[in-house]
């Protein structure tokens, strides 16, 4: 696996904490130069430090998603220090998960801004780049609520709906690339998405859920590890992966 990994530049966003830090370190481990993007720049500054202080390399670029110039100055400073970009991984999201008769419009909004313009803004600013390379790998992270509702998630699933939706249109786009496209779909992963919900019911009854059969982020980190390691030739275009005691 290493093989395929070692030496590849790979951007990931929503790299301070959950998902994307835990992909930021094992994908480091595995060789590879990450460069991490977040908002909370304190958090990705010192994962940088804690990456290169184990032995790997790694750069800190605050950006917020929902911002096209700065995901662009994320994607163009990792170009200017490293010559290339080989994979992205758009991985910030939000999950305030709410009924929609509570009329949570604001949330709403958010969620349209972070999970679907987040997305497209990663893709709007790195596609250029690996279109004249002729190689790249974009990888966009979706959610089992990207193929299902469930109580609350009307809003968050349409937004990881789309999310599956723009990655496969993309996907057919850029066969005369040689680009490489990824759905990844989580299920119930420990993270502080949980921490988003301001309706106090529908979190804690997600939080008792979780708690109860979520796995560690480290799931997220193998199975994007898996889609990057394979060769050239081969495009893993979608991965649902749920803890076993999941039924949902």
């Amino acid at each position: 696996m290493a093989d395929h990994i070692k030496n590849k530049v790979v951007i990931i966003t929503g790299a301070s904490s959950g998902m994307g830090k835990t992909a930021a370190k094992h994908l480091a481990t595995l060789g590879a130069t990450v460069v991490l993007g977040a908002r909370r720049a304190d958090k990705i500054e010192k994962l940088a430090k804690d990456i290169q202080n184990a032995g790997g390399k790694a750069l800190a670029v605050a950006a917020d998603v929902t911002k096209l110039d700065q995901v662009k100055h994320l994607v163009d400073t990792t170009v200017q220090q490293f010559g290339r970009v080989d994979v992205i991984i758009n991985n910030a999201g939000i999950m305030p998960l709410s009924p929609m008769d509570r009329l949570n419009v604001e949330e709403w909004n958010s969620m349209i801004d972070v999970n679907i313009k987040g997305v497209l803004n990663g893709i709007a600013a790195v596609l250029p780049y690996m279109m004249e390379q002729k190689f790249g790998q974009i990888i966009n992270t979706s959610s089992v609520a990207g193929h299902k509702i469930f109580n609350g998630s009307a809003v968050y699933s349409a937004t990881k709906f789309a999310v599956r939706a723009l990655t496969e249109g993309l996907r057919m786009e850029v066969k005369p690339y040689n680009i490489r496209t990824t759905i990844v779909c989580p299920g119930a992963v420990k993270t502080e998405l949980l921490e988003h919900i301001s309706e106090a019911d529908i979190q804690r009854a997600n939080q008792d859920y979780v708690a109860e059969v979520g796995i560690s982020p480290d799931s997220f980190a193998r199975v994007v590890a898996f889609a990057i390691s394979q060769p050239e030739d081969v495009d893993i275009n979608e991965v649902i992966f749920r803890p076993t005691a999941q039924e949902l």
